[in-house]
């Protein structure tokens, strides 16, 4: 069993072979699953009980850091009502944003009409497409007002390993980019043959993963070499983040403006990225220095999903039932099971992606089989289902909100309720509107339309981060 934990530039793969299902299952159980960056969500199948909801929880966003007193008052307030936008495709029928900035410019990955899926930059109702390195297919996230933008591309080069690195199934070399001013410049790897940036920070960090050439016959296929957690400067310097002691491959996820970035590592025989990724064990790397986050009572597998300026991290950890439950973690409290959103087995799967300064985390809840899921903001210890702050005649349903900003702003992925298409949105707060206190809707839950999941799977390269 694994955990599986979605990476800003992934998407879901829905199995179609037996070949596929077979993987699909055997990652299933209670592990947990991100499709987006990167995203499919866990198959847990027991019951889980709540943890959110206890009272001593709900206090804890306020107290974990003292030194962060001018968050309190946001992180302990209500949340409020959104107003939700659709930011459209490139001519095709999918689209799904990965990260959004404090200007409010969103970035991630859209259809083009042939179907091709190429990185995009959105700002003020425009859509830019960023194109790619010679490939069919790219994905974009995170970006700084300088234009910048990390990118993750195929090549024109077919990959003599045939890794599928980039997860979209076509056998091409994957790289790592930055998108500035008009111009996608590739970046280098630590030696192997494939590369992938996952998300830019505001200080110009690119962080991601890249093959370091060394061969392993026990890596999980199609993996055959191993591969480091690495961060470029920007001008387009690597340098390899080392796994924890004993481990040998690792992946970094997101990273911080104070040199912090959140990942995870292990063994070329259970660590993987590329059509999945997960890994054994939650790493924080402090200027380069990786950390263990330890692990909520079972063992198999953690990741750190994100990381933000107050050092709070946010992922997913195995607990002693096998089951995978979101956590975070802080150097004073360590790591700590936050639950899942309700014991309904509609919310047995739950997957955080990130979290902002001012204490606010979004996520997905899913059920077992993946067909049912609603994106929440976790707040003051209580997830609140995002569909529910929307307007009632709201056009889009909030599957997976992947990122926020600190001004509460949220982009992500949702099905269009009128097509049954996943597009990308964009959720700002409504001046003055707070919502009203009470139970979730749960008549408002949505199932994934099937045209969605198989579009999911054919056209989006990873399942992950």
């Amino acid at each position: 069993m694994r955990t599986a934990i979605h990476t800003p530039t992934h998407q879901p793969h829905i199995p179609d072979s037996p070949r596929d299902t077979a993987q699909w299952n055997r990652l299933s159980r209670p592990a947990l699953r991100q499709w987006t960056p990167l995203a499919a969500v866990a198959a847990v199948a027991a019951v889980l009980t709540v943890a959110c909801a206890d009272a001593a929880t709900s206090t804890q966003s306020a107290s974990l850091d003292p030194s962060a007193s001018a968050s309190v008052a946001v992180a302990t307030a209500t949340p409020s009502n959104y107003t939700i936008i659709d930011l459209g495709t490139l001519g095709g029928s999918f689209s799904i944003a990965f990260d959004i900035n404090n200007a409010g410019r969103v970035s991630g990955a859209a259809t083009l009409p042939g179907e091709n899926q190429h990185a995009f930059a959105w700002e003020r109702g425009h859509m830019t497409d960023l194109g790619t390195l010679g490939g069919p297919n790219s994905q974009g996230a995170g970006g700084e007002p300088g234009r910048a933008i990390a990118v993750l591309s195929e090549t024109a080069q077919t990959d003599p390993l045939h890794e599928n690195f980039c997860g979209f199934g076509t056998d091409q070399v994957c790289a790592a980019a930055v998108w500035r001013r008009g111009t996608l410049t590739a970046l280098p790897t630590l030696g192997g043959v494939n590369a992938a940036a996952l998300t830019y920070n505001v200080g110009g960090q690119i962080v991601g993963v890249a093959d370091d050439g060394t061969p392993d016959a026990s890596c999980l296929p199609p993996q055959k070499s191993h591969f480091q957690a690495a961060t470029w400067t920007p001008e387009g310097v690597i340098h390899e983040l080392p796994p924890l002691p004993g481990d040998e491959v690792g992946i970094a996820l997101r990273g911080n403006d104070n040199g912090q970035v959140a990942g995870t590592s292990g063994l070329c025989s259970n660590t993987q990225f590329g059509g999945f990724a997960y890994g054994q064990h939650a790493v924080l790397w402090n200027n380069g220095r990786p950390t263990d986050l330890g692990n909520l009572g079972g063992s198999d597998g953690a990741v750190a999903a994100g990381v933000n300026n107050r050092g709070q991290v946010i992922g997913a950890a195995s607990t002693s039932d096998g089951s995978l439950h979101p956590f975070l973690w802080t150097s004073a409290t360590g790591m700590r099971d936050i639950g899942l959103m309700s014991a309904d087995p509609a919310d047995a799967a739950n997957t955080p992606f990130q979290i902002n300064d001012r204490g606010q985390m979004v996520g997905a809840s899913c059920d077992a089989t993946f067909s049912m899921c609603r994106g929440y903001i976790w707040q003051n210890g209580v997830m609140t289902d995002i569909n529910d702050l929307l307007p009632a005649d709201s056009p889009l349903y909030v599957i997976q909100p992947l990122t926020i900003n600190e001004s509460g702003q949220i982009a992500g992925l949702a099905v269009v309720k009128s097509t049954g298409e996943a597009h990308a949105f964009l959720a700002t707060p409504a001046p003055g509107k707070v919502k009203e206190s009470g139970p979730h809707a749960t008549h408002r839950r949505m199932a994934l339309p099937e045209n969605v999941r198989k579009h999911l799977g054919r056209k989006v390269g990873r399942l992950g981060r």
